[in-house]
């Protein structure tokens, strides 16, 4: 078996070889503006767009053909136009999902037509004669594995690859993730992967998006993509390294149900690690076998809610505080968190200044993160049974809604830090709210009735109370809002 692999991993310098000679090639003898591979992928997008059958596009192919000059390299068929465009076999599989998301139907659910927990039809309605007709949700999965064995048979990606332990500048400083205290600590605690520099790390980020532009506002769906964090920084986040893995359609979001989804990326993940699998290095042109962990996770805020199982929302949002993060309710609006002052040093000013904040001496400090065990820990007790709750009685309480899947992993554990946040959505969201309370757009500023009501119930910053004035106009720079309780204007300067 292994013999019949390398002869197969063997083979794949020659048919990238075979496929770089394509796309030299011009289509006929003295044609300058297509080669034989950019004329076949040009028919290929007019025959997914036209959506063409597979036999009207070999009588297309055999027509052009007999249509272009004599010595053409025009395939003769789909077969072989297909053969040229997918050499390695780089497929999708395509499984069919419960519109609840309640389970997956592949496995030991691959022939039931009902979902086993919610019970609704596999499919969207019954074909003619009792068929089977279209499905009623679709997860598109691309598997990884192939796509890991592309990458190493390709000379100048391999090379790249080993790029963070053969080219990188190592003067103590954070250029990359190999500089930091996370990829080390997995070399230190692992370091049967940790001494093949061609294992790879990967990043995971995932998030809505509305395929349909401004046609539908309601339709969300959500693609998985991976990157590897073994490439030079600036490759990492090339659009040509970016790996699309999953594709959970709509309408809805999964939201908590994600990991249903989750399921075949995760169980590759398991393989890629406790296994390997044997791969050619075209750089070093050698087989060996290759490994791969999840480094980490990059979204959005209530992504990251989604994929961790933490509750984002309420009175505890921060995973790191949990039970000792203190929040207060303005009236009227939502929660806010006063004792950001606990993450300063000891000594910082900021600490011991009163009148600028919520008038007391912040005096205590952060807590301490909890470490992927003890985090384990508080959530290894939540059951789940196809990605829910058990039961409306099992239904967790708690700060945790869920065991993430990613608890599966056996380095999840190890990881000090598994989940980060999307640096872009904090930008945006802090700039938005300090530019529109500085020029006081209307709808979007935080200087709003209950900040200065809050500002009057804590006795601090007099100077920005609202004043109660009745029966006088509008000065400049003033804003009149309605004051509910005793029906009197409230002037905010």
């Amino acid at each position: 078996m292994i013999h019949e692999v390398e002869d197969q991993s063997c083979r794949r310098p020659r048919i990238f070889e075979s496929m770089s000679k394509a796309a030299e090639k011009p289509l006929y003898p003295g044609c300058t503006k297509y080669t034989k591979l950019s004329a076949v992928v040009t028919l290929f997008n007019i025959k997914s767009n036209a959506g063409w059958t597979d036999s009207s596009f070999t009588s297309l192919l055999e027509v052009l053909a007999e249509m272009l000059p004599e010595g053409n390299e025009l395939p003769k068929s789909y077969y072989y136009a297909k053969k040229l465009m997918c050499p390695l076999g780089l497929e999708y599989e395509r499984i069919h999902a419960c519109p609840n998301d309640c389970v997956l139907y592949r496995n030991e659910y691959e022939h039931l037509h009902e979902c086993p927990r919610c019970g609704l039809s596999r499919y969207k309605r019954e074909g003619a004669g009792g068929s089977e007709g279209p499905p009623a949700k679709v997860l598109w999965y691309l598997p990884i594995i192939p796509r890991f064995k592309r990458m190493f048979s390709m000379k100048g990606d391999a090379k790249n690859l080993r790029w963070h332990a053969d080219r990188r500048k190592k003067d103590g400083l954070l250029k990359h993730p190999a500089d930091s205290p996370e990829w080390k600590t997995i070399d230190r605690v692992h370091k049967s992967f940790g001494n093949e520099d061609r294992n790879l790390r990967l990043g995971l980020c995932t998030d809505g998006m509305n395929p349909f532009g401004n046609l539908s506002s309601q339709h969300s769906t959500w693609p998985v993509v991976l990157v590897v964090y073994n490439l030079p920084p600036w490759l990492c986040m090339k659009r040509k390294y970016m790996m699309l893995s999953l594709l959970i359609s709509g309408p809805k979001q999964p939201g908590n149900d994600i990991d249903v989804y989750l399921q075949p990326l995760v169980e590759d993940l398991q393989k890629m690690w406790n296994e390997g699998v044997l791969v050619f290095d075209a750089y070093a042109n050698e087989m060996f076998t290759l490994r791969a962990m999840l480094f980490c996770t990059m979204n959005d805020y209530p992504a990251y809610g989604n994929l961790s199982g933490y509750k984002t929302k309420g009175k505890q949002p921060c995973p790191i505080c949990l039970d000792d993060m203190k929040s207060t309710h303005l009236k009227g609006c939502k929660h806010v968190y006063m004792r950001t002052r606990r993450l300063l040093s000891r000594d910082h000013p900021y600490r011991f200044k009163k009148k600028a904040f919520d008038g007391t001496v912040e005096e205590e400090v952060a807590r301490r993160p909890l470490t992927g065990t003890e985090v384990y820990n508080q959530v290894k007790g939540i059951e789940t049974v196809f990605g829910k709750p058990a039961s409306e009685v099992d239904r967790p309480t708690g700060l945790w809604k869920k065991q993430s899947i990613f608890w599966k992993l056996p380095y999840w554990k190890d990881l000090k830090v598994r989940h980060c946040l999307d640096v872009m959505h904090i930008e945006k969201n802090v700039c938005e709210a300090i530019i529109a309370t500085l020029m006081n757009i209307p709808g979007k500023t935080k200087d709003v009735k209950a900040s200065r009501l809050y500002l009057e119930q804590e006795g601090i910053r007099p100077e920005l109370w609202a004043q109660k004035r009745d029966g006088r106009k509008k000065k400049r720079g003033e804003e009149r809002v309605d004051d509910e309780n005793n029906g009197k204007w409230l002037w905010l300067a």
